[in-house]
C-alpha cells in the first residue's frame, strides 16, 4: 500500500498540469456554442437540399476552400476550411460572416488544438493519451487509498485550507465522489487516441479486426475535381440514399483522382457528424460507394459514441452541466496536486542537537 501511494502522489505531482490543462480547455468547449457570438450563429438549421446545394456552390465558387462543416441544430453557420490554416464562417445563404488566416484568430480553434494536441499535433496527443491512461490509474489507485481513511470523509468543493493537509483531504474526498465520471471521461477520450484502449473497451461486443475493416476508407479513384460540378445532383444523390440524414461535412480532394467525401448523420447516430458516408467521383459528381452507419457492427457503435460521451454531445443541457462539472473536478484535481506535491511538502524536522 506504501508503493502504491508513493507511485499515485509522485505520477500525479509529474503529469498534473496536463489534466489541469484538459479540464479547463475541456470544460471551456462544452460550451463552444453558446460562447461564440456571431451574426446568424442562432439561424435554425437549413434542410432544404435546393438551398444546401446553391450555398455549396457558393462558398466552393473560386477553388479555394477544401471542404465545408454544415450548420447543425446547435450552431447556425457553415464552417469553411481554406487552405491549411485558414477558414471563415458562413451564414446558410452563403455570405462570410468572419474569415481568419491562422487559427491564433479564432479561440475555439486553438483551445481545441490545445486540448487535442497541446500545441505539438501527432506528440501532444500522445501525451495527452498518456495523461489519459495516468487518469485512469490515479482513480483505481485513489479509491483504494481512500478506503483506509473513509471514516474522515467530508466533501467539500474547496480546501478548509490551504495546508498540504487540507489540500490532501480536499482531493482524496472529491476525488473518490467524482470517481465514475472523470473515469468515463478519462476512458472515452483514451480510446480514441489509442489503438489497444479502443480494442479492449469494444472487444466484449466485435472482433478489433472486425471493425477495423468495416471502418476502413475505401479505395476509389475517379477524374480531376470539376470547378463546374453540380451540387445538386450530388446533394440530391445523397439525400435519396440515406433520406432524413443531416449534411455533415464534405469534403473535396486533397489530390487528382480521390473522390469527393461527404459525411451525414442519420437520427439515431450520437456522433454529431455522423459515420454515414458517401464517395463521389470529383469529376463527373457520380457516386462511387456508400456505407450505412447503421449497419456497422455493434464494436463500431460503441466506439462511435466516445466522442459524443466525452464531449457530452448526447444528454442535452443536464449531461453538458454533469461533464462541466467533472472537468471542473479534474482541474482542481490537477492544480491543487501540484501545489501540495511541489510547493506545500513539509519542511524537515530539525533534530536538536545531541547532548555531549
Amino acid at each position: 500500500m506504501k508503493t502504491l501511494d508513493l507511485l499515485h502522489r509522485w505520477t500525479g505531482g509529474l503529469i498534473g498540469l496536463v489534466l489541469a490543462i484538459m479540464g479547463v480547455t475541456g470544460t471551456i468547449l462544452l460550451h463552444k456554442t453558446a460562447w461564440i457570438l456571431l451574426p446568424h450563429g442562432d439561424d435554425a438549421m437549413v434542410r432544404d437540399v435546393g438551398t444546401l446545394a446553391a450555398t455549396t456552390d457558393k462558398l466552393l465558387a473560386g477553388g479555394k476552400a477544401g471542404g465545408i462543416i454544415y450548420a447543425n441544430p446547435d450552431f447556425g453557420l457553415h464552417q469553411v476550411r481554406i487552405g491549411k490554416d485558414g477558414g471563415a464562417y458562413a451564414d446558410q445563404a452563403g455570405n462570410i460572416v468572419t474569415s481568419w488566416q491562422s487559427q491564433w484568430e479564432r479561440p475555439e480553434l486553438w483551445i481545441f488544438d490545445l486540448h487535442h494536441h497541446l500545441f505539438t499535433g501527432d506528440f501532444g496527443e500522445t501525451i495527452i493519451g498518456i495523461a489519459g491512461l495516468a487518469a485512469i490509474f490515479f482513480i483505481v489507485s485513489g479509491a483504494i487509498l481512500w478506503w483506509r481513511t473513509r471514516r474522515t470523509f467530508k466533501f467539500r468543493l474547496w480546501p478548509a485550507r490551504m495546508s498540504r493537509p487540507a489540500i490532501v483531504m480536499h482531493h482524496r474526498d472529491m476525488g473518490v465522489v467524482m470517481a465514475p465520471l472523470l473515469f468515463l471521461s478519462a476512458l472515452t477520450g483514451t480510446m480514441m487516441i489509442f489503438d489497444p484502449v479502443k480494442a479492449i473497451v469494444i472487444a466484449p461486443f466485435s472482433s478489433p479486426a472486425e471493425v477495423e475493416k468495416a471502418m476502413a476508407p475505401p479505395k476509389f479513384k475517379g477524374g480531376p475535381l470539376n470547378p463546374d460540378l453540380d451540387w445538386g445532383k450530388l446533394l440530391a444523390t445523397a439525400d435519396k440514399r440515406f433520406p432524413g440524414a443531416e449534411f455533415r461535412i464534405l469534403s473535396l480532394p486533397r489530390k487528382a483522382g480521390d473522390p469527393i467525401m461527404l459525411r451525414m448523420r442519420q437520427q439515431p447516430e450520437w456522433l454529431p457528424n455522423g459515420r454515414t458516408t458517401l464517395w463521389f467521383d470529383a469529376a463527373t459528381g457520380d457516386l462511387l460507394g456508400a456505407r450505412d452507419a447503421l449497419t456497422l457492427p455493434q464494436g463500431a457503435h460503441v466506439f462511435n459514441t466516445a466522442y459524443p460521451v466525452h464531449a457530452a454531445k448526447v444528454g442535452g443541457l443536464v449531461y453538458r452541466l454533469v461533464m462541466t462539472l467533472v472537468g471542473i473536478a479534474m482541474t482542481l484535481l490537477g492544480t491543487l496536486a501540484l501545489w501540495s506535491f511541489w510547493f506545500k511538502r513539509p519542511k524537515p524536522r530539525k533534530r536538536p542537537p545531541a547532548r555531549a
